[in-house]
């Protein structure tokens, strides 16, 4: 099927991302210069005095590994706990720079929030990334008195690779047995990386701001050998599981025109088929990152669907 473009079906009100944020392909040569490239971030005054941030330092499976704890200055006692994990195709991003976007998230939700730096591909390919999630989670566990948390609500979330990454870390919890998650909260999932790969993609998804290329890189680089490889682990990409019974609850939520939309549908529907309460969100004209977008109504209404979401899961 020939690829063909989307932007007519693309919302009006997210039209102006495309135009700040145009879509280049990611390279091995174009990937420093990528995680260098600054994003300027919107900070919120009034959640920026109200929610402290606090750098902890603990062990990892190779070394220190930071962990960036959120807290709204105002509370006592334990409170229930997000750990989250950031996005960036495997490839970029960083704890350091997300967690204080999160400020009003924590402000509103009354929650403690824990963010952890794991270790990028290609420099550390699978299962690197997702080992230094268990470890945070092993560790908000072990030490909820240090982090101020409730031991027993404790929920993942992420976006984007951090979605899969977050997927993969339930995964891993659930087959290991010695951690429990109460939740896991999903934004646009890179889940597949048969996606890369397929033979037949879908014509209109996957134009703008994470295309097949990056995807294809961004595979390649956390696995080491090429997407669609046999005996890829699920521990890497999550689609690739042979059952997802007993995962916690989740919520899923993606665009029309992601070019994950299909694999999140797809796994949304095999955990409704093992009986994991799942909610899943799928917003006509969105593309990937679209909640991002300020003024949007859609972008709005995805973010006011994801923190309700969250209201609900951390009771």
């Amino acid at each position: 099927m020939t690829a063909q473009s989307s932007r007519h079906l693309v919302d009006p009100e997210l039209a102006p991302m495309l135009e700040l944020f145009p879509t280049t392909n990611l390279t091995a040569a174009s990937l420093i210069e990528a995680r260098a490239r600054g994003i300027e971030l919107p900070i919120d005054p009034e959640a920026d005095k109200a929610v402290s941030v606090d750098r902890r330092t603990i062990r990892g499976p190779a070394g220190d590994l930071d962990v960036f704890c959120l807290r709204p200055v105002s509370a006592t006692g334990i409170l229930p706990c997000i750990l989250h994990v950031h996005g960036g195709g495997y490839v970029m991003g960083s704890a350091e720079t997300m967690a204080p976007l999160r400020k009003p998230m924590v402000q509103v939700l009354g929650c403690a929030f824990a963010s952890v730096e794991y270790r990028l591909a290609p420099e550390t390919a699978a299962p690197g990334a997702v080992e230094d999630c268990y470890a945070a989670l092993a560790w908000l566990k072990a030490e909820p008195g240090a982090a101020g948390i409730d031991p027993a609500r404790i929920g993942v979330m992420g976006e984007s690779a951090g979605g899969g990454l977050a997927a993969a870390l339930a995964l891993l919890a659930r087959d290991r047995g010695e951690h429990q998650l109460t939740f896991q909260h999903l934004i646009y999932p890179m889940l597949d990386d048969r996606t890369s790969v397929e033979s037949d993609p879908d014509p209109f998804a996957g134009e703008f701001i994470w295309p097949h290329p990056n995807n294809l890189f961004g595979w390649g680089a956390l696995l080491g050998v090429a997407p669609g490889s046999e005996g890829v682990s699920h521990y890497a990409s999550p689609a690739r599981a042979e059952s997802v019974a007993g995962l916690p609850p989740t919520f899923i939520s993606t665009g029309a025109l992601d070019l994950f939309v299909h694999e999140n549908i797809d796994y949304a529907r095999r955990l409704i088929r093992a009986g994991v309460p799942t909610e899943l969100h799928v917003y006509p004209g969105a593309f990937h990152a679209f909640d991002f977008v300020p003024g949007a109504d859609v972008a709005s209404r995805a973010r006011r669907d994801s923190l309700a979401a969250l209201a609900r899961a951390l009771r």
